[in-house]
């Protein structure tokens, strides 16, 4: 079964999900969920782990995606450490990285969209 768009649509979505919550979290809305920091329960994670990795694993794009969202998650934890320890304003700053890695994972989802693999 090849991926559809709407399947690179449910990941866009998860991905800005995942940004809404940690805002929430940084803003004082919400506490913070450790499950967005696991990699298995992250709701992007998991979809890279149920939908895309059992049957495109090996191709760049998947790999690459997988370390980014690593990263953007293990900025998102170090952020909400941030707030935990009173740094309100840098953390809420340091939301600019998580765009950064959020841009950075769209450009990958475009990519894997592009490998014959996965179209």
């Amino acid at each position: 079964m090849e991926l559809t768009n709407l399947d690179f649509q449910q990941a866009r979505i998860k991905q800005v999900l995942f940004k809404s919550r940690l805002r929430s979290v940084l803003y004082g809305v919400r506490e913070p969920d450790p499950d967005l920091f696991s990699l298995p329960l992250n709701p992007l994670g998991e979809w890279l782990n149920t939908v895309v990795k059992p049957r495109y694993g090996s191709v760049l794009p998947v790999q690459r995606l997988e370390q980014e969202l690593i990263r953007m998650i293990d900025t998102g934890r170090s952020l909400v450490q941030q707030y935990q320890r009173g740094q309100l304003e840098e953390a809420r700053t340091g939301l600019e990285r998580l765009d950064a890695h959020a841009a950075r994972i769209e450009a990958l989802l475009k990519d894997l969209e592009q490998t014959p693999a996965a179209a």
